[in-house]
């Protein structure tokens, strides 16, 4: 270890504070940064499959899972931080170890892993690495400010394609990691997407990497892009009043996709059959004026307001003589776990709530 620092014992109500949750690249678990440590859960069933203590690793500001492996990428921050917030480090849960260790000269804003790649997020530049075998800086690639830390890459074995804000307000940035540290001249150009006139403020990416999603500065429009073409396939719309959006989600076979804000409001939208997305009435139109023509949700339901939270789809289900029923989870920064299910006719029901703080219960990996 670089340095140590003596720490004071946590109050419950600090202990359990959240710095950041993710879910892994096949959205079957989540992973929690806290100020008390960290902690990766199962999502369906909902358990604790492993957790990493405040005596250990200190306040976490990132933590980020390999698909259901052993290796964990830690970031430090918050008041009892015990790591720098510019070093990711990673975790090998089986061997309780630390095995590796990346510096920067500036705060990380996020990480991304995949089973060859490591790509860490700073202020104004992506940075590549080989991984974990043999790990080497590969490459690094300017951006725009990018305090959000906004990068998303393809989970895909076959596409290693990854996405971030380009240089231009707005634009989005289409890189393939597999070529990275290529001789200068070997490869073209990266593509870019002109997706928004003002900074995105959230980006995602389907699970085949052939559809990106972004939202708008003030987070009432959602674009979706055809990676391959680069043209807009459909621009649906939250709300008319500004919000953060703060996750945006695919399922798997990009028929639906999910925005959750802070306004306590997700939303559904559908992709592939866009008919079923909610149109404004005759009464509305002189009301609302220009957005008039726009697609909206085809279904939402309501969390608590001002209260962070990030969405993914769980796998659809089905009973029969029923509809097929498909589901979301919400994760919220309270602690809390919703799952929603809905028709495609925009029915929509919560059927299960629990606080997955509470929850001790273990799994194998």
């Amino acid at each position: 270890l670089l340095y140590t620092i003596k720490f004071e014992a946590m109050s419950n109500a600090t202990a359990k504070s959240i710095q950041n949750i993710t879910f892994n690249q096949t959205n079957s678990c989540f992973a929690v940064a806290m100020d008390s440590g960290y902690r990766v859960y199962n999502l369906e069933p909902l358990a604790e499959l492993t957790q990493g203590s405040f005596e250990e690793f200190g306040s976490l500001r990132i933590v980020e899972m390999l698909h259901r492996t052993n290796f964990i990428a830690v970031v430090g921050g918050g008041h009892q931080s015990k790591f720098s917030a510019k070093m990711v480090r990673i975790w090998d849960d089986k061997q309780k170890a630390f095995i590796l260790e990346f510096s920067f000269d500036s705060v990380i804003r996020g990480v991304k892993l995949k089973r060859n790649r490591l790509v860490v997020v700073l202020s104004h530049k992506i940075c590549i690495f080989s991984f974990p075998s043999d790990p080497q800086h590969l490459q690094s690639i300017e951006t725009r400010p990018n305090s959000r830390g906004l990068c998303e890459v393809c989970p895909s074995v076959s596409c290693d394609v990854i996405i971030f804000p380009g240089t231009r307000a707005g634009s989005l940035q289409l890189f393939d990691i597999s070529t990275a540290g290529a001789a200068v001249g070997a490869i073209s150009t990266p593509p870019t997407i002109n997706a928004h006139r003002t900074d995105l403020q959230c980006i995602a990416l389907n699970h085949g990497g052939t559809l990106a999603a972004t939202a708008s500065g003030k987070g009432t429009l959602i674009r979706v892009f055809d990676m391959r073409t680069r043209l807009l396939v459909i621009e649906l719309r939250r709300g008319t009043d500004t919000a953060t959006v703060q996750s945006i989600t695919f399922n798997d076979d990009s028929s639906y996709l999910c925005v959750s804000s802070d306004k306590g409001t997700v939303h559904i939208f559908a992709i592939k059959n866009p008919e079923l997305n909610k149109r404004l009435t005759v009464a509305n139109v002189g009301y609302l004026g220009r957005y008039a023509g726009s697609q909206w949700g085809m279904t939402s339901f309501s969390l608590r307001s001002e209260c962070p939270c990030i969405c993914a789809f769980a796998p659809p289900s089905s009973t029969p003589g029923t509809a097929v029923k498909n589901a979301v989870i919400a994760l919220c920064f309270d602690g809390t776990f919703h799952k929603y299910v809905f028709t495609a006719d925009g029915n929509c029901n919560r059927e299960s709530y629990n606080v997955f703080l509470d929850i001790t219960q273990d799994l194998e990996i």
